[in-house]
């Protein structure tokens, strides 16, 4: 799928807002890990074409929604697992901290509940993902004799290795705490000995340890202590005992700090060397997470599993769209038949109103088949969808100002990179073409390219063609594979109600101007419109069937608003030259035109 493709679905973001919510991605996520979501964003915008594949994953999902028991206990163990993946890179990289070597060694204590839980399934893929799924006990076991269970989050303050893991950290650790203890009973000693009341000692980094005395007490002070910084209100001082013992304390926490980073080091590079191994696992715990996101999504929203085969036919019975039934609550979801395949029924013309439900139609069965290729269950009763090779869309309208595109060749480069891609086995999606030009123009074009779809490799590409161009269900008379379908609505007094329910037969009309009243338009333009319409259709002759059979030139450019006559006055008074005129040359020419409105 191209980047058109995936915008226009919706598949990861929605089209408007660029936001997840409303999107296939955020209706369908249940995965309880980061990289199960992740994940679960490349299996949607990256179907698998591989038959084999996809019977496996789906083979897996029914085990799961046959197995609820395993499955909940398999989403416990997933439930609060951390980024393996992330971790992994991190950790790689030399950028991971000690709290995130605690995660890991969470995150993997979980793996081996998972493992014994789909060891015995009968699912080859579940039982493949049981064999790359590796505990990693050698790893999980030095993390927790190594890291403290809650350490800080920064290095340079240490702190983070346990005791009993290195002897050398042991006795510096013992030597640091050994001598703040000492500090402690040597400020008491020394009030003792030299009678100063509230003597104490502190420490700051500039002058490190220091004895403070205030200088009411100064007189007191003994001859062995040395001045070293004079405040305000107080001095401090050191003495011999003291700076032996801080030269002991400061040197000793120095070390530690730098020892525990040499620690912290070597564990995080016997870690990264089996970097491979946890790769691998957290592959397995992601596939296993978005399997089981599959499974949960199906039993709660009603899905059913689709046969996936490599034949041609795409049939989808009561088919729903995923995202819009479980937003959509002021009325309830319609479902849908689609039968699409290379023989009979390979291009459905789709004809109906505004807001009737053409487009969600479309959608939802370019969802399913990416659903089904995907290995998810799909939302519909009943499912067989033939392997698709591309899914082309081209709907909507929006300009290109960036890089100098108006709407109109915006449509007609997607519909050109579709006839240029699409094959036998592609599902094309058209949601109008030729809208951005003349009535005529794009008619023509509409018109040629669903022959040009009908016509490929003598087979023909697998379309839903959406459009108000009602002349082109003649198609359906002169082509074998293009049948005709509408979405229904009911008339009811001057009003209609969408029934969204789709039918075979062309649409008998547009009901345009009713969809404009629900939109909110003015009543008197309402009006106005109507009485244009009721002339245009008196003028208007009914088309013929099969191909158009007059030339380009026998059609009027636009469909005109205004008489002949009337254009033609219109322009005479445009032409005059009023500011250039006498008075009397005025009232001539005002003659003229009220002889030529008297002769009408």
């Amino acid at each position: 799928m191209d980047e058109t493709t995936c915008t226009n679905l919706e598949l990861v973001s929605t089209s408007r807002r660029q936001a997840q919510i409303g999107s296939l991605y955020q209706t369908i996520n249940q995965t309880l890990t980061p990289m199960g979501g992740r994940l679960l964003r490349r299996w949607i915008l990256y179907p698998l074409l591989n038959l084999d594949a996809i019977r496996e994953r789906l083979g897996a999902v029914s085990f799961f929604v046959d197995a609820p028991v395993v499955l909940e206990g398999i989403r416990d163990a997933l439930d609060g697992m951390g980024d393996i993946e992330r971790l992994n890179g991190r950790i790689s990289l030399g950028r991971a901290n000690p709290r995130d070597l605690i995660l890991l060694k969470a995150s993997l204590e979980r793996v081996s509940s998972i493992k014994e839980r789909i060891n015995a399934s009968p699912s080859s893929l579940l039982s493949s993902l049981a064999d790359a799924l590796d505990p990693l006990d050698d790893i999980a076991l030095l993390i927790s004799r190594a890291i403290k269970d809650e350490p800080p989050v920064n290095l340079k303050n240490g702190g983070f290795i346990k005791e009993g893991y290195n002897e050398e950290l042991d006795r510096l650790i013992y030597l640091t705490r050994d001598g703040k203890s000492w500090i402690a009973d040597f400020a008491a000693s020394e009030q003792e000995r030299t009678g100063i009341p509230r003597l104490k000692v502190g420490y700051n980094r500039i002058y490190g340890y220091y004895i403070e005395v205030s200088k009411a007490n100064s007189h007191l002070v003994p001859s062995d202590y040395i001045r070293k910084q004079t405040l305000v209100n107080c001095e401090r001082y050191i003495n011999e005992s003291l700076k032996e013992m801080e030269d002991k304390v400061v040197k000793a926490e120095e070390r530690r700090v730098l020892l525990e980073m040499q620690i912290f080091q070597d564990i995080a590079g016997s870690i990264s060397r089996e970097s491979g191994r946890i790769k691998d696992t957290a592959s397995a715990v992601a596939s296993i997470d978005v399997l089981g996101s599959f499974a949960v999504v199906s039993e709660k929203n009603n899905y059913t599993c689709p046969e996936v085969h490599d034949g041609d036919i795409i049939r989808i019975t009561n088919g729903r769209h995923p995202v819009i039934e479980k937003t959509v609550k002021s009325e309830d979801f319609v479902p849908n038949d689609i039968y699409l395949d290379s023989s009979a029924s390979q291009l459905l013309i789709i004809t109906g109103p505004n807001m009737a439900g053409k487009s969600t139609i479309l959608r939802q069965t370019a969802l399913s088949v990416i659903m089904a290729q995907m290995g998810s269950f799909v939302p519909a009763s009943k499912a067989s969808i033939g392997i698709t090779d591309r899914i082309f869309t081209r709907v909507g309208a929006s300009d290109d100002l960036a890089r100098g595109r108006s709407t109109f060749m915006v449509e007609m480069s997607e519909t050109a990179n579709i006839l240029r891609n699409a094959t036998d086995r592609s599902l094309v999606i058209l949601d109008e073409i030729g809208r951005g030009t003349s009535t005529y123009d794009g008619m023509s074009i509409a018109w040629a390219v669903a022959e040009a779809l009908h016509d490929r490799s003598g087979r023909g590409v697998r379309t839903l063609f959406a459009t108000h161009y009602h002349e082109l269900t003649e198609l359906a008379f002169t082509k074998p594979r293009i049948k005709n379908y509408n979405v229904a609505v009911r008339e009811w007094k001057d009003r209609i109600i969408f029934l969204r329910k789709m039918v075979s037969g062309a649409a008998s009309r547009s009901y345009g101007i009713q969809c404009a009243r629900i939109a909110g338009i003015p009543e008197s333009v309402i009006n106005r419109a109507t009485e244009v319409l009721e002339s245009l259709e008196g003028k208007l002759k009914t088309a013929s069937k099969g191909k158009p059979s007059r030339s380009r030139s026998q059609y009027p450019s636009q469909m005109a608003l205004f008489s002949n006559r009337e254009e033609e006055l219109r322009n005479r008074i445009l032409s005059l030259d009023i500011g250039s005129m006498t008075p009397l040359a005025a009232l001539n020419e005002l003659n003229k035109l009220k002889d030529y409105l008297a002769a009408e």
